[in-house]
């Protein structure tokens, strides 16, 4: 299973970004992690295989949708309103099963793409 982030970048506080992670073949429950430098990796969103249900951290919450396009294997993550306390590197996940906020047991992962916010 590969997954391709794309879509990071470089924007002023109180900007948008959307990011995409396109998957190969199976339907997975997705999700979006970060890590900025000299921190722990932190949850960010997760939308179910099936239902679609969404959940998110309070940090990002009312600011960042995450959506997913099943026939596109591809799941999206909007980012709004964005702090430069937003800056990491961000990570798609994919897994056969619920993704949790701590990221244990996911199966995949893909390689980050840099989102920048700049004050």
């Amino acid at each position: 299973v590969q997954l391709q982030a794309s879509g990071g970048g470089l924007v002023q506080a109180g900007g948008s970004l959307r990011l995409s992670c396109a998957t190969s073949g199976r339907s997975f429950s997705m999700g979006w992690f970060r890590q900025a430098p000299g921190k722990e990796r932190e949850f960010v969103a997760s939308i179910t295989r099936s239902s679609g249900s969404t959940s998110y951290p309070d940090s990002v919450k009312g600011r960042f949708t995450i959506s997913r396009d099943n026939d596109k294997n591809t799941v999206y993550l909007q980012l709004n309103s964005l702090k430069p306390e937003d800056t990491a590197v961000y990570y798609c996940a994919a897994s056969l099963r619920h993704i949790g906020s701590s990221g244990q047991g996911v199966e995949y992962w893909g390689k980050g793409t840099q989102v920048t916010v700049s004050s």
